[in-house]
């Protein structure tokens, strides 16, 4: 079967994340990608993509975790030049570092807008030029930074029949797949509490995808209280038999956590149980299971996953602003999500 070409758009953690688990690249390169004391607006340029993909002390060229190199980065960009410069050397094809994004989408067959550490503001700006080519695209979390937008970019992506995929590495987290499979062990599945993600959106969509990905769509309405927007959720969902009686509350705002972990609690008549924390070495397993699902995107001409659950975390993001700006809890409905 023919390389998928690949044209990445922001070269920041995210994308060599991707990146790195999609194409086949140089392991020493990665491993000490610039220069001591060279400029290095994101971690993976100081060695963080490599510490957690190659793991196996004594062989740096070992790579420890699942990947996927049936692609080939042909086209990159980003604002900062020499992060575009620094991410093509990793690559021994050196894919081409563009002048804008809008040539990323050109002479390739699938796009990645690549998103770490924001909020997906720009993310209709940065996908319009491919989308409006019909190029299949893969938008990092969020989809957006709100529902309207978020639904824009579907429309989008419909009017130009360019297959469109968005998810978080934590909705597809098999670990995570892993702990719901004993909720059985409480007799019957009352509270969930999961703590994670930081005081912004870029770390809370995970939780919320997190949620998604042990119980599924379906959250009826949120809650949302502390000192940062969202940065206590709690999502109430309705009476479903695999759905928490009482709820999920996400707890973001919480402080550091050792590389980045999420973990879960789940509470029954029972008793108790309690994940593993869930962190950076494991996060390549979820992104892996989001690579598989694109690989299944550009085999079938759509993407596996809905428009509903792709918008549903976005939907819980934007209703939990609303209630923390009112102090009352704020149905999805209620901010325009159809369900």
């Amino acid at each position: 079967m023919p390389t998928i070409k690949l044209g990445i758009i922001r070269c920041d953690m995210h994308g060599m994340y991707y990146g790195a688990l999609m194409a086949k690249h140089d392991p020493y390169q990665l491993q000490k990608p610039v220069e001591v004391g060279a400029d290095t607006p994101y971690s993976w340029m100081t060695g963080g993509a490599h510490f957690y993909f190659y793991t196996f002390y004594s062989d740096p060229t070992r790579m420890t975790v699942p990947f996927l190199h049936e692609f080939e980065i042909t086209r990159v960009w980003d604002e900062n030049e020499a992060a575009g410069q620094a991410y093509s050397d990793v690559f021994p094809t050196h894919p081409k570092v563009c002048d804008s994004f809008d040539q990323v989408s050109d002479e390739v067959d699938l796009v990645l807008v690549a998103d770490c550490n924001y909020d997906g503001s720009d993310h209709l700006e940065l996908a319009a030029p491919g989308l409006e080519k019909g190029v299949p695209t893969f938008i990092d979390k969020p989809l957006s930074n709100n529902l309207e937008t978020a639904k824009s970019i579907l429309a989008l992506a419909d009017k130009h029949k360019a297959p469109l995929l968005s998810c978080s590495i934590l909705g597809r987290l098999p670990q995570a797949k892993r702990f719901a499979a004993r909720f059985p062990e409480l007799g019957e599945l009352e509270f969930v509490s999961i703590r994670g993600g930081g005081p912004t959106l870029a770390g809370q969509i995970h939780a919320i995808s997190l949620a998604q990905n042990l119980f599924g769509t379906g959250v009826e309405s949120v809650e949302s209280m502390g000192e940062n927007d969202r940065g206590f959720m709690h999502l109430n969902y309705p009476d479903a038999p695999n759905q928490p009686r009482c709820g999920t509350a996400l707890n973001c705002d919480t402080g550091q956590t050792k590389h980045c972990a999420f973990s879960i609690s789940a509470f029954g008549p029972q008793g108790a149980i309690h994940s593993d924390d869930m962190g950076d070495f494991e996060f390549p397993y979820g992104a892996h299971q989001i690579i598989l699902s694109i690989k299944e995107m550009m085999d079938s001409g759509k993407s596996p996953i809905s428009s509903n659950e792709m918008l549903e975390n976005i939907a819980v993001a934007t209703a939990a602003s609303e209630a923390h700006r009112t102090g009352k809890r704020v149905s999805l409905a209620d901010v325009g999500f159809e369900g």
